[in-house]
């Protein structure tokens, strides 16, 4: 069975999230081929197609959360996902249970007793004029009947895994702050959420298998797992096995991938790239040293902003007074620190209209 080295992971990486060459393709179409992008911080997504796209108008994407082609809601991890509505649609069902013992994980004891499908249907209710709420006042109309879990353990049950909602705009929409409003994601869609089919071969579960290759792989079924949250999928990787092809990683590992998906050489010339926080690039796996050394993996869950150098993190940047303010991570040649700043200012023009000097690149920590 072929062996793929880091580096040939790590290329094959950057081409499937549109990190090699930037595409030419609709924002709707991009979010689609990435499963998703990663937006608990609402202006992060704005970063990633930017850096993915080109020609991104931000104004592209606040017209799709205001003609709900895209909606934010919870999904993958149980964190506020910036997904299409067809698949927020699709897959937001097949989540559920996952969602529950993601909270549960945390608030169980508060719920001792408690009857979580009674809570949904209450939660439903109080959401179905489908006018967007806060949690909030969500949770201070549920209070007074299960007043056992505290506000916080009540909120995030009800919002973040028993009813599906999504957060209504402003929310999300380009240079807006604002806060969180919720809304039943059936009524925001006009559509019924789709319910999981009994086929033992999980047929949704078999789309996730597929647009998690298309867009990660070559992946290992633990990669699929940090990605989505769920257990790993057998039935659905089980039913796949037909139509993919193995690869072994250097710890032999096995690696599932989709036959002619692109696999570019381990030599690929690959320019800088700016991520923003939390980007599925690094965190849509369990193994991340295809593209992360174990140093700095930390970063990757901490909300830093990383630099991609020769396709790996070299360095974290940040918006300081306006300016875009690089600190790498280890030491880069003259060439190197010359495209980083070429490219940060293009990131520095992308986020103050045009003004491509305010861009700093500090020296190598020591």
């Amino acid at each position: 069975m072929t062996v793929l080295d880091s580096r040939a992971l790590n290329r094959a990486t950057l081409a499937r999230q549109l990190l090699l060459d930037r595409a030419d393709m609709p924002v709707l179409d991009a979010i689609g081929h990435l499963g998703g992008l990663q937006a608990q911080e609402p202006q992060e997504p704005y970063v990633g197609l930017w850096s993915r796209l080109r020609a991104f108008e931000p104004t592209a994407l606040s017209d799709l959360l205001i003609r709900r082609g895209a909606v934010r809601t919870h999904l993958m991890r149980r964190t506020v996902h910036l997904v299409t509505a067809d698949d927020a649609v699709a897959w937001r069902a097949r989540h559920d249970a996952m969602l529950r013992q993601r909270v549960l994980g945390v608030h169980r004891h508060e719920f001792d007793g408690t009857d979580l499908d009674e809570l949904a249907a209450a939660g439903r209710a109080v959401m179905a004029d489908g006018e967007p709420r806060s949690t909030a006042e969500v949770v201070s109309t549920l209070s007074a009947r299960w007043p056992a879990p505290g506000r916080r353990a009540l909120g995030e049950m009800v919002i973040a895994a028993l009813v599906p909602v999504a957060q209504a705009p402003p929310r999300g929409l380009w240079r807006t702050k604002a806060g969180v409003r919720n809304v039943l994601l059936s009524s925001w869609l006009g559509r019924n959420i789709d319910r999981p089919s009994p086929d033992t071969t999980d047929p949704v579960g078999q789309a996730l298998v597929r647009r998690y290759l298309t867009a990660f792989g070559p992946a290992a079924s633990a990669d699929l797992r940090a990605w989505c949250g769920l257990a790993g999928l057998p039935a659905a990787v089980k039913a796949l096995r037909g139509e993919l092809v193995s690869f072994r990683d250097e710890r032999g590992r096995e690696l599932l991938d989709l036959p002619g998906a692109p696999r570019p050489g381990p030599a690929t010339p690959v320019p800088v790239r700016f991520l923003p926080a939390f980007d599925n690039a690094i965190l849509g796996y369990h193994d991340r040293g295809r593209i992360i050394d174990d140093a700095h993996r930390g970063l990757s869950v901490a909300g830093e902003r990383v630099v991609l150098v020769d396709g790996r993190v070299a360095a974290t940047w940040r918006v300081d007074a306006g300016t875009v303010a690089v600190t790498p991570l280890r030491g880069l040649s003259r060439g190197e620190r010359d495209s980083v700043a070429e490219q940060g200012g293009e990131l520095a023009s992308f986020l103050s209209d045009g003004d491509s000097s305010r861009v700093r690149v500090a020296a190598a920590a020591s």
